[in-house]
């Protein structure tokens, strides 16, 4: 068991439910953070919900250690963003080389706002679900940005804050795998069927990895990423079954 206190930032998608429930496995009390900050795909914010309420009956394990959760409205973000993915907008590359699903400034904000709930309520170190293996190129996602943020955030505030990044140098059949060595089958069922990272909010097809259009940058690497992690576990099996 990890010292201290933890806040996951939690936006009820893939990665962010792995990291809630590292979170759970590594620290006595863990709380939540999520915002509303005009994205596309809101129905992200009622998925955190049924992900919480599901983590709560389906593991008691954890289910003591999950505390509160912290709603930040922060519609200024998307007012003063023109993306992909705080309007309908066809997503696309742009000329700086980034999709345009890329909202500049959103971790950056994400941190320093959960670093103020964290400082009233003695929760110093912050969980993100970012990742510089499988990502799109966002420049607030990479490692070397988290570790500035710490620091810079650690000073400001006159607190030493921990930024734990556990999906950061893994790909997305390795978040797979890791959700299923923190809590089995179940978990994975948690994720497929009440989770959300497509980018269009597209909850009417239930696909073997989860809900989605399909066809999103966010759907394609959820798809990849399941069916890579499938293909490793069956040859996993034939190896053992061979023996």
């Amino acid at each position: 068991m990890r010292p201290g206190h933890a806040l996951v930032l939690f936006s009820g998608g893939q990665d962010s439910t792995t990291c809630l429930a590292w979170a759970l496995e590594n620290f006595a009390h863990v709380e939540t953070i999520g915002f509303d900050y005009g994205q596309r795909h809101s129905v992200e914010l009622q998925a955190r919900q049924t992900v919480l309420s599901a983590l709560r009956a389906q593991f008691p394990q954890w289910a003591g250690k999950l505390g509160d959760d912290h709603m930040i409205d922060l519609a200024v973000l998307g007012h003063i963003s023109d993306t992909a993915l705080t309007s309908d907008t066809e997503i696309q590359m742009t000329a700086a080389g980034l999709p345009n699903t890329f909202v500049p400034g959103r971790n950056l904000l994400f941190f320093n706002l959960a670093a103020a709930v964290g400082y009233r309520r003695g929760l110093h170190t912050l969980v993100g679900g970012m990742c510089e293996t499988d990502f799109s190129g966002y420049p607030d996602c990479r490692d070397d940005t988290i570790k500035a943020l710490q620091v810079a955030v650690s000073l400001g505030m006159g607190q030493r804050f921990t930024f734990e990044t556990p999906l950061m140098w893994i790909d997305k059949a390795d978040t797979w795998e890791t959700a299923r060595s923190l809590g089995g089958q179940a978990l994975i069922d948690v994720i497929v069927n009440d989770s959300h990272t497509c980018y269009h909010g597209t909850r009417d097809t239930l696909h073997p990895w989860g809900y989605g259009c399909g066809t999103c940058p966010a759907c394609a690497l959820r798809k990849a990423g399941f069916e890579l992690w499938s293909q490793r576990a069956a040859t996993v099996c034939k190896r053992f079954a061979a023996l």
